[in-house]
């Protein structure tokens, strides 16, 4: 019976641990934040003025530039500076789910290719790709990395 007695609090904590952290991943009380579109943010190691020269956004964000909204503010630390963008409108569930994001037809990633070109060009001055063809045979293996790193673009991870 004393084993029962503890178990009721704990079980009662855990449940309100679990409540509070969907709340959290829904964006409840985020105020800032609409459900499912959250700002996608890269640091730049640029200041402030370089990033939006004379009002203008970055040639890839300019291309989005009806469909998102966009803000720049100072990295932590005096780091650069923090570049932020967004689609205007909330992209339905069925578009950032999980097929739809490995069929590269979540339109979420176009704002990340965006923002990762932006981040390129202002610190290097292009956009960095890898050779192509990476071998000069191609193989199972070589087929395999380029649709991963195919796939991978809109993500920014593999």
């Amino acid at each position: 019976m004393k084993r029962a007695l503890w178990m009721v609090p704990v079980a009662a904590a855990g449940v309100a641990a679990v409540r509070k952290a969907g709340a959290a991943a829904h964006g409840a009380g985020t105020g800032d934040d609409r459900a499912g579109d959250r700002w996608l943010t890269v640091t730049v190691n640029r200041p402030e003025e370089d990033v939006r020269r004379d009002g203008k956004l970055p040639e890839p964000l300019q291309r989005l530039a009806d469909r998102i909204d966009v803000r720049t503010r100072p990295a932590p630390g005096d780091r650069g500076t923090e570049l932020a963008a967004r689609l205007t409108e909330p992209a339905p569930p069925a578009a950032t789910s999980v097929p739809a994001r490995l069929a590269g037809q979540d339109p979420r990633q176009d704002v990340r290719r965006a923002l990762r070109e932006a981040k390129a060009l202002l610190e290097a001055g292009e956009i960095m790709l890898p050779d192509t063809p990476p071998t000069t045979r191609p193989t199972p293996g070589g087929r395999l990395v380029g649709l991963i790193g195919r796939r991978s673009g809109g993500e920014g991870v593999l």
